[in-house]
């Protein structure tokens, strides 16, 4: 077969759905913006997704050269359903996630609608497969296998259980309508989504239990999350802390119950009399002006700086004052900024629970115990104690961090990938 008529070696053309795609506008918006600026510079590329993301995608130029995006608005139904769940959970933006993802559904069938009006003008379709990476939960059931064209879903990061063992944040969480996401499991039996994709990308082993067993052949291993390279370049050591220079420990994150900022402030409570420490939090969220007062209430007021919200630019001036990232989340899914600090070949500490779970190991960091406050207060002041007493062992970690993103999380090495898992998608639906 020659080069010419090897579907393998043919530029595949794809329409790419991602219901959240801009810059700077949130983690799942940045990851969807991530995939199309990047698949665009690989192939023709067609974006569908949300009319509330064009003026982000605009103002970086989109459409991009050799792409065209299909707006989609659904304004008319997401509005008031985002401010009424605002208003029914004020302090829990996962509640308010919950709720206001019921649009996905009015979108994903308006995108359907528009795509098949695109059908009808021409012989055929103009694309060879359809990808949906956002939304990332599993529960985001498309119908856009309707159009006969393969179908990639994914990478998808979701089905993680709650923790038990801490109820004093889950309680803050609004954690009871948490079973609301296995509504998704039902409609996906309905609506056939799983059953018609060509693959679904997964990104945790929680994510892969998510599903029956029947359809774990055509789950392929792939974490949602990446890390642009030149935006977390490798940052140099600080000095090692000592009395003269504060253990600098960093935050970076929303300020939501299931953060668990506290269990870090309370560690740090524990350690600040012993050896001078310094931490700073960068993040805005309901929980801001509570655990201000946490801080203030633990005497950690002069040694914790909340530092707002800053732009994704800006954090890598943060990670290098550091000497190392802690994230105290109980509930993480995911753990995109661990895999930045890792970049920034800083150690990282983290709860041995979710997605943090699978990402750190004691070659990069420390993982504490999940089985409680107490426990992981003590780990993380464990974690904390050693690092200030071996500072050459915890730089080595941060270093091993940087050299595991560059083989593993790279955008440049997940879009390689995917190109040839398009390839191997389309060469099988032939």
């Amino acid at each position: 077969m020659t080069a010419s008529n090897n579907p393998r070696a043919q530029t595949p053309r794809l329409l790419m759905s991602a219901y959240q795609c801009g810059p700077g506008m949130g983690s799942v918006s940045q990851i969807g913006w991530e995939w199309y600026s990047r698949m665009a510079q690989r192939l023709p590329v067609t974006l569908l997704t949300h009319v509330r993301n064009r003026a982000a995608l605009e103002a970086q130029g989109a459409p991009l050269p050799g792409s065209e995006i299909l707006y989609i608005d659904t304004e008319w139904f997401a509005g008031p359903l985002y401010r009424l769940a605002s208003r029914l959970f004020p302090n829990s933006q996962h509640a308010v996630f919950l709720l206001s993802s019921l649009d996905f559904y009015v979108y994903d069938r308006a995108a359907l609608k528009q795509i098949r009006r695109r059908r009808g003008a021409t012989s055929g379709w103009p694309w060879d497969l359809i990808h949906c990476p956002t939304p990332v939960s599993p529960s985001a059931t498309s119908i856009l296998y309707r159009t006969g064209l393969p179908l990639v879903l994914g990478p998808l990061n979701g089905g993680l259980q709650s923790p038990t063992s801490f109820p004093e944040f889950m309680k803050q969480d609004a954690a009871w309508l948490y079973p609301i996401r296995n509504l998704g499991r039902v409609l996906d039996g309905i609506m056939g989504t799983t059953r018609h994709a060509s693959r679904i990308l997964v990104a945790t082993a929680a994510t892969q239990a998510w599903y029956p067993r029947r359809y774990h052949n055509k789950s392929v291993s792939m974490l949602e999350n990446a890390v642009d390279l030149e935006r977390f370049p490798v940052q140099p050591w600080p000095g090692a802390p000592s009395n003269q220079h504060p253990l600098q420990i960093l935050f970076v994150g929303r300020l939501v119950p299931f953060k668990a900022i506290p269990l870090l402030l309370r560690a740090m409570h524990r350690l600040h009399d012993r050896w001078p420490v310094q931490l700073t939090i960068v993040g805005d969220g309901p929980m801001r002006t509570p655990w201000e007062a946490e801080a203030r209430a633990l005497g950690l007021n002069d040694v914790v700086d909340f530092a707002g919200q800053q732009p994704l630019a800006e954090i890598h001036r943060f990670m290098a004052s550091a000497h190392c990232f802690c994230l105290p989340s109980i509930r993480e899914s995911g753990g995109a900024v661990l895999l930045e600090a890792m970049a920034s070949a800083r150690p990282v500490i983290a709860i041995d629970y979710g997605g943090p779970a699978e990402l750190v190991d004691e070659q990069v960091g420390r993982k504490v115990s999940a089985g409680g406050n107490a426990e992981a207060i003590t780990g993380i002041e464990a974690a904390l104690v050693d690092l200030a007493e071996h500072p050459e062992d915890w730089r080595r970690r941060g270093e091993a961090g940087r050299a595991r993103v560059e083989a593993r999380y790279s955008w440049e090495a997940k879009i390689e990938a995917a190109v040839t898992l398009y390839q191997d998608v389309i060469s099988s639906a032939r």
